[in-house]
């Protein structure tokens, strides 16, 4: 796993020296702490005498170019495979953040064409994949994956990030020139990169928790969708898709889904393909491990590893001094039952120190609650192995959330006469009285049938959603309001669910939550706090044809009754003990309630409540207090809209409010 940034430039209106494009590099030795390296498409690889005088050199003696900077976390070919990395004559370079598993079978092919390696890495395979097919290599790829090229011939630049989005990318297209990092802070360390809060990103912000893409909370700088790529060339900069997840079957792979849609069938299949996934992500040159929670998914994962280790797997797990947030108990059963060497730390509100690492790490806001026990995890996790495997992805692939269950029931609310389905959208539902507690079954059932009215899209973000539109509307200010205009932040998901309209509701919705929930969410927030450590990530549920296997899956497969990932039971049975089986989900969050009414209670005065906070201009001041009044006085829960607005302000006073962009965590 690594780092990389760097620039392409067309006959450009100015140009950084090497000087800042070095600090570009440097601000990400978190994603790579072992090596750095920095190609120039005039001068080679720049060694360190030409870096200490690289004010002395600047990059303006060319009209077309590129600079291609990397930091390495070293896990396959640990004394070569530095990168940036050429083919045999120095046409083409390529740095790269990932792994590709299947690199080994491309090698091999590639020897039988006729290229010659000068190292072991999977590197140096896009290399050669490119000479031979092209854009088209990215089509060969089994694996985690964000990457540059520079063709020296042609004098064009190809940007690709993998297929469900594991690995970041954004770029920023402007005045001749494009400049790409792994993360945000490395394109503003340029002296040119502006810092001007894009307020429609924030509006997605405070609906999603997220600022999907290709958005950036920034105006200019735009994310790469997963499964695309980019090229710039003669001054022209374009993407394309090159992958979707086959959820829209085609006659032909309908006709193949008949034909091979026996339950037996489907799970030979994935059990083979999971278990092959596992295989290829326990290739290291470095200690592995697994993320162990007790749940379904990492159970899994960590118990196929065990099956293909000949010695006991070390496996890791966070808890919480909460019972309802605590999944210890399920992740000791998990081990026992598999044999694995187990690690577990506890979690407690002083925990929220880390908050000024988290905001710098996470340079957008992000305002998943988890991403906390994340970063714990992963710093635990990596004082004993590098890479760790996890059970991301299943849930989305497989139909696990609860929620499925409420699109499920919805549907068949669909097809009542207009006049029942009135009666139960009523207004006069919500007189119900509910509990405070945010989950209680009543607080549920009441927004459940607020949004029985709307179209069954608009009903999903709204169960889903952070802030819905009309708390929106009410907490923003008049200037906000004016700026966002017409933008409507509900047409990201509406957008995902066109993928495959001819699916049943509930897998569409689980293609929708493959698009956008998964990649900008739980891929984003895994990434960058395995990262902060230098520990990289592996997710066999995510490998493609895993996913490719699950989109085709009729429901069937996936939830009997209120259980989801049924399939995922019937294959791995023998993985899983019975209590783990049995349980109710759990979500990886943290205890916000409760703590910002007690021991964080004066966290939401000092910040949202500050002077400096309500003066931003985007939210009423008076809306702010409201919200924070009747959370700590509990007359309603308002934990997760209060975490979002914390989150956003200390990104604010992190990025914004000083004058130069950071190059490192401040403090609260």
């Amino acid at each position: 796993m690594c780092g990389i940034a760097g620039l392409s430039w067309h006959h450009p209106e100015r140009l950084p020296g090497i000087a800042e494009v070095h600090r570009m590099v440097d601000v990400l030795a978190h994603r790579g702490p072992d090596d750095s390296g920095l190609y120039h498409s005039e001068l080679g690889l720049l060694d360190d005498y030409q870096l200490r005088r690289s004010n002395a050199t600047g990059t303006n003696g060319s009209e077309r170019g590129a600079i291609l900077g990397h930091r390495r976390l070293s896990i396959i070919d640990l004394s070569g495979g530095r990168q940036p990395i050429s083919n045999e004559d120095g046409s083409v370079w390529i740095v790269l953040n990932g792994e590709i598993y299947n690199y080994r079978e491309l090698r091999s092919d590639l020897q039988s064409r006729g290229h010659q390696f000068a190292t072991e890495s999977d590197t140096e395979v896009i290399v050669h994949l490119y000479e031979e097919y092209g854009d088209d290599c990215v089509l060969h790829l089994r694996g985690m994956f964000a990457f540059a090229i520079w063709d020296k011939r042609q004098t064009r630049l190809l940007l690709v990030r993998d297929r469900l989005g594991q690995k970041p990318l954004i770029y920023r297209h402007h005045g001749g020139r494009v400049d790409f990092a792994s993360e945000l802070k490395g394109l503003l360390q340029l002296h040119d990169s502006p810092r001007e809060v894009n307020p429609v990103a924030i509006d997605q912000y405070l609906t999603y928790q997220y600022v999907p893409h290709t958005s950036s909370i920034l105006r200019g700088y735009s994310k790469l969708p997963p499964a695309h790529l980019a090229t710039f060339e003669n001054g022209k900069f374009t993407t394309r898709r090159y992958w979707q997840p086959p959820y829209e079957l085609n006659d032909g792979q309908k006709h193949a889904a008949k034909v091979t849609s026996s339950k037996e069938s489907v799970r030979r299949a994935l059990r083979e393909t999971l278990t092959e996934a596992v295989r290829l992500r326990m290739r290291s040159d470095v200690p592995l491990g697994a993320f162990l929670s007790g749940g379904i998914d990492s159970t899994i994962i960590t118990g196929l590893m065990q099956e293909q280790s000949d010695q006991s797997v070390h496996s890791f797990s966070i808890g919480f001094p909460v019972a309802k947030f605590d999944e210890r108990t399920f992740a000791r059963q998990a081990a026992e039952h598999l044999g694995t060497i187990h690690h577990e730390k506890v979690v407690e509100p002083s925990a929220l120190s880390i908050l000024p690492k988290l905001i710098w790490h996470y340079d957008e806001p992000l305002s998943d609650s988890s991403a906390i026990p994340m970063m714990y995890l992963s710093e635990m996790t990596r004082e004993f192995v590098t890479v760790a495997l996890s059970g991301d992805g299943a849930d989305e692939l497989f139909a696990g959330y609860d929620r499925y269950r409420a699109v499920q029931l919805a549907a068949v609310f669909d097809y009542l006469p207009r006049p029942v389905r009135s009666l139960f959208a009523s207004r006069l539902w919500q007189r119900i009285p509910a509990s405070v507690e945010q989950k209680s079954f009543r607080r549920r059932l009441k927004r459940f049938l607020d949004a029985l009215g709307e179209s069954p899209q608009r009903r999903y973000l709204n169960w889903i959603n952070i802030f819905d539109q009309a708390r929106r509307r009410e907490v923003y200010s008049d200037s906000m309001l004016k700026q966002l205009g017409d933008a409507d932040a509900a047409s990201f998901l509406e957008n995902a669910y066109t993928e495959c309209p001819s699916r049943d509701f509930v897998t569409q919705t689980t293609c929708a939550d493959v698009l956008t929930y998964l990649p900008c969410d739980i891929l984003a927030k895994v990434d960058i706090a395995s990262m902060a450590y230098g520990l990289e990530c592996r997710s066999p549920f995510l490998d493609h044809h895993v996913a490719e296997l699950a989109a085709r899956m009729p429901l069937k497969f996936k939830r009997k009754g209120k259980q989801g990932k049924q399939i995922l039971l019937d294959t791995f049975g023998d993985l899983l003990p019975a209590s783990i089986q049995n349980r109710p989900k759990m979500g990886f969050g943290v205890p916000l309630d409760s703590w910002f009414r007690n021991e964080l209670r004066p966290l939401l005065f000092d910040v949202l409540l500050d002077r400096k906070s309500l003066d931003r201009g985007w939210f009423r001041p008076e809306a702010v207090r409201q919200l924070v009044d009747e959370h700590v006085t509990a007359k309603w829960d308002h934990s997760y809209r209060l975490w979002n607005l914390l989150i956003l302000e200390l990104w604010q006073q992190t990025f914004l409010d000083s004058s130069v962009a950071p190059t490192g965590p401040g403090s609260l």
